[in-house]
């Protein structure tokens, strides 16, 4: 690494296949045939003559120290921070991207090598470092590589995802993170295709996958005249519980982006789809509602487990993943 901490990228990269003078990735489902010179999907994974290159390899577009409550993530570690780390570049083309400034631009940012991120997050006094902004799996080698780093530290992981990879490479990482925020965008195969480019049943293969391994928590960002249905809502849920009902579920609130120009989501029906999927999940909470009681409570004995307004946790009281008074197990890490 060089002394200035910078990184040494493109670097080579990993899961691909030489094909007919072109490379066929398999990194994510789209197993894009790449001819020499372009890129997949993604916009960061390059052919080139002697193969593929991680072109985004330590690009960092975004730096910050984040309360890991804005994940989200409500059962990892309340009241810490994490340092949130972000490139540029996404495998799915979703037309109401919330954050499309940085997914859907190509090729910006400065450089940083995976030691300096650790390096960053000691000195920040971080819990960990959470890989979001953009989609991290994407920059499969920087992630890796990264979090190899982090870990070395003594510190966490948490990948911030769209859940949309390949099973090799996913079982690759998933021995080096902690926790997952994986953003089930619809319970409908017709809506990844028309709305997302892509297909459903991998990003559920990616839930089971990670669910089995380490903590998760699930994302719905509910979009006006796309996914709101609140039929489609309870069925989602129901697949939820089907992997775990202790799956943490996070119903979120659209705001107008990118190519989608339908008004926010109207909090009655977040209020409506909360109750509906609380019949299958035990912990559901809503989110970009501003501040709110977004406390952890007891499902059997009702004890208010973590303390918790908006992004602020104030305190906490689980011990050993079990509830102070009653012992039920509480899921997550504490």
């Amino acid at each position: 690494m060089p002394a200035d901490g910078k990184a040494q990228g493109p670097v080579a990269a990993a899961h691909w296949q030489p094909e007919n003078g072109s490379v066929r990735c398999g990194l994510c489902p789209h197993c894009c045939l790449i001819a020499r010179g372009q890129t997949g999907r993604c916009g960061v994974r390059r052919a080139r003559e002697h193969g593929l290159v991680a072109e985004a390899y330590g690009r960092i577009s975004s730096l910050a120290l984040d309360p890991v409550e804005k994940k989200p993530l409500y059962h990892f570690k309340p009241g810490a921070a994490i340092l949130s780390v972000g490139s540029y570049g996404c495998n799915l083309r979703c037309s109401f991207c919330q954050n499309w400034t940085i997914s859907q631009q190509r090729n910006f940012g400065t450089e940083m090598a995976p030691d300096a991120v650790a390096r960053e997050a000691l000195a920040q006094e971080a819990c960990g470092v959470a890989y979001t902004y953009n989609e991290p799996l994407i920059n499969f080698e920087y992630v890796r590589d990264c979090a190899q780093a982090v870990r070395a530290a003594g510190l966490l992981n948490v990948l911030v995802t769209n859940g949309y990879i390949s099973p090799e490479p996913c079982a690759e990482l998933l021995p080096l993170v902690d926790a997952w925020n994986i953003d089930l965008k619809s319970i409908r195969e017709d809506f990844y295709e028309r709305m997302c480019g892509a297909s459903l049943a991998p990003v559920q293969a990616t839930i089971r996958m990670a669910a089995a391994r380490s903590h998760v928590e699930i994302t719905h960002l509910v979009v006006t005249g796309g996914n709101d249905d609140l039929g489609q809502i309870a069925e989602l849920a129901a697949w939820v519980a089907s992997v775990s009902p202790e799956i943490p579920l996070h119903l979120t609130r659209y705001y107008p982006q990118y190519q989608w120009e339908a008004p926010p989501t109207p909090p009655l029906l977040l209020e409506q789809a909360a109750e509906l999927a609380k019949t299958k999940l035990t912990w559901v909470y809503l989110g970009n509602l501003g501040p709110r009681d977004d406390s952890v409570y007891c499902p059997q004995c009702g004890e208010t487990l973590v303390d918790r307004r908006g992004y602020d946790t104030l305190s906490m009281a689980v011990k050993g993943n079990a509830c102070p008074r009653c012992s039920r197990r509480i899921p997550g890490v504490f």
